[in-house]
């Protein structure tokens, strides 16, 4: 252990409905340490994490608090009671240092928070920074973060960061922000099946460990049952796997975004005649969308000042940059939802757009999951003009069967994400438009979203402030920065960030977006030794395991193989297992050095 326990819980057991909930967990933070605490959706993560504030009182075993240590905690709902939400803050500050109103106003203006505002009639993310800004405010002992980047902003995202790894106390924080958690953990607590495990690293570190977590379980559970081996594989793993991209979808990306590059560095103007004939030509529709010159004020604001683009078929772009610079109204204007002040938005001919803000509106509370897919229509949901029988649907989008017949007031938030989604994404459409659909979403939702997200074969436009999502998905980002100033960039938020690094945010964001900057700024313009020799004996790899798949499948299809020599049989299955388990791993680190090689090359 790095440093004595701050905070500890011993042998705690909890039943929550009737079922155990914690069986026995035993585990701890000490000073310094940045802790991210993760798990399957439902696994209890938040209960735990009020378990450790003293919120919820285990049924046994103990809690301890080093003696004079100050907790804070951010709840994933704050309520917010208090004149001004300025006051508020300033109750998160200990009762002798009251009177440093200053350091309330530097976390008001690093937050975007207004102190004179009224709590009553807060947007969820108004109160979400209120509620953060008071538990930084008091610098405790303890942190303990339930979500704590939704609703924030990039350069906000950003300047928490940087606040969070120069942190002298103990955190413990929940989030589905993976880049975020990447950037600040230091140890590892794994939520699974009621046990608690902890591990000396971060959260980069918590696939591979993981992986191995459950490929020696399922080993040992092979000699028990195999049935119990699937089982475990559901349950456990449920969406983990599907976040792995084959080497395909990758491809197919890094294709599109290349495509996009020669369409940007092209001078949009330069024979524009002759590139509106074609387009007009084409009844297909090819071309989406197409602004030319954009001006808009909006409340006052410049949010666009001669902003031109043009988006073709399949094109998925990120629109990013601080909370009120115009974001959405600029989305709005490409749908053409918004006229401009100046310019011309052009549409494309034959758009079937769906639109997801995350409002929940078009759902009823009062009707079951089963009858909001079907629309109280039979046992069947049409998906994109094909029938689906509504739950193995349902299964698709991580609902159980039991869930069909639950009203929709009883789902939690994730789970009525989850629905409208379904709802969502059954519907036909060659255009759809995510205006920040990754707030309050759960990583096993955002995995599911990804994976549907890249088999949709039309064009895409998503407003979003995380990063992972955005480097996995979009083909181009256009960075609202504020006071009219748009301009788009080809590739992810890594690509964005790597041509334009100079992000107008907070001084302490600003930091960190050059600090990330230039960490890939050092990068040498070839690979390491290691990596290149990694590189060059891939190819052989790749080679032997493809020809040992091949003859394993080769032996399994003996059909009388099983009668014959179950043992034989059960070994040929588990070694093909892992022989394609060590192909993919194979072939995502092959594309992972070959884009690094590319990329280095310039």
């Amino acid at each position: 252990m790095a440093s004595p326990p701050l905070l500890s819980l011993r042998d705690v057991r909890l039943t929550f409905g009737g079922t155990p909930l914690f069986e026995g967990v035993t585990t701890w933070v000490g000073k310094g340490d940045k802790t991210v605490l993760v798990g399957r959706n439902g696994s209890g993560k938040s209960t735990l994490l009020k378990v450790f504030a003293g919120e919820i009182t285990a049924d046994s075993g103990e809690r301890f608090v080093q003696p004079g240590a100050r907790i804070s905690y951010l709840h994933q709902d704050p309520l917010i009671e208090a004149a001004t939400l300025a006051d508020f803050i300033a109750e998160g500050l200990p009762e002798d240092e009251r009177d440093q109103t200053w350091r309330v106003d530097a976390l008001m203006e690093a937050l975007g928070v207004d102190g004179t505002r009224s709590p009553a009639n807060l947007s969820g993310g108004e109160g979400r920074r209120a509620a953060l800004a008071r538990a930084l405010v008091g610098e405790p002992d303890a942190l303990l973060l339930d979500e704590p980047t939704n609703h924030l902003d990039l350069p906000t995202i950003l300047w928490l960061e940087e606040w969070l790894k120069s942190y002298q106390g103990a955190l413990v924080m929940i989030s589905h922000d993976r880049r975020f958690l990447e950037g600040v953990s230091k140890q590892t607590l794994w939520l699974e099946r009621g046990v608690v495990r902890r591990a000396e690293f971060g959260f980069a570190g918590f696939a591979a460990w993981q992986e191995e977590t459950y490929a020696a379980e399922e080993a040992e559970l092979d000699r028990m049952n195999n049935n119990l081996r699937q089982e475990l594989h559901w349950l456990s793993r449920g969406v983990t796997a599907r976040r792995k991209r084959n080497m395909g979808r990758l491809r197919a990306l890094q294709g599109l975004r290349k495509e996009r590059s020669v369409r940007l560095s092209s001078k949009m103007d330069n024979d524009r005649r002759v590139a509106m004939e074609a387009d007009a030509g084409e009844v297909s529709g090819r071309l989406v969308i197409e602004a030319t010159a954009v001006v808009k004020k909006f409340d006052g604001k410049v949010v666009a000042d001669g902003f031109s683009t043009r988006i073709m078929r399949g094109d998925r772009v990120g629109l990013i940059g601080p909370n009120g610079a115009g974001k959405t109204t600029l989305l709005r204007m490409l749908t053409g939802d918004l006229d401009p002040d100046g310019g011309e938005v052009k549409l494309g001919t034959n758009l079937e757009p769906a639109y997801f803000d995350q409002r929940r509106d078009r759902l009823n509370p009062d009707i079951s999951v089963w009858d909001t897919l079907t629309d109280g229509r039979g046992d069947n949901v049409w998906v994109r003009g094909t029938p689906r029988h509504v739950v193995g649907y349902m299964r698709d989008f991580l609902f159980s069967d039991n869930q069909a017949r639950t009203p929709v007031r009883a789902l939690s938030g994730g789970e009525r994400n989850r629905l409208l989604l379904a709802k969502l994404l059954a519907k036909s459409s060659n255009l759809l438009i995510l205006d920040e659909p990754t707030n309050d979403l759960d990583m096993d939702t955002l995995d599911l979203l990804e994976e549907m997200l890249a088999d949709y074969q039309g064009t895409l436009l998503v407003v979003s402030h995380d990063r992972d999502f955005l480097d996995r998905l979009v083909t181009s980002i256009i960075a609202v920065e504020g006071d009219g100033d748009i301009k788009e960039y080809v590739g992810g938020y890594s690509d964005y960030l790597a041509q334009r690094p100079q992000v107008k945010a907070a001084p302490e964001a600003k930091a960190a977006v050059k600090a990330e900057a230039a960490a890939k700024a050092k990068s040498p313009g070839k690979l390491s030794y290691k990596n290149q020799r990694e590189l060059d004996e891939l190819p052989a790899k790749l080679e032997k395991l493809h020809a040992e798949i091949a003859r394993l499948e080769s032996d399994l299809a003996d059909a009388n193989l099983y009668a014959r020599d179950p043992a034989r049989f059960d070994k040929l299955v588990q070694r093909g297992d892992a022989a394609r388990a060590e192909l993919e791993r194979a072939e995502e680190r092959w594309l992972e050095l070959e884009t690094l090689r590319e990329e280095l090359a310039g």
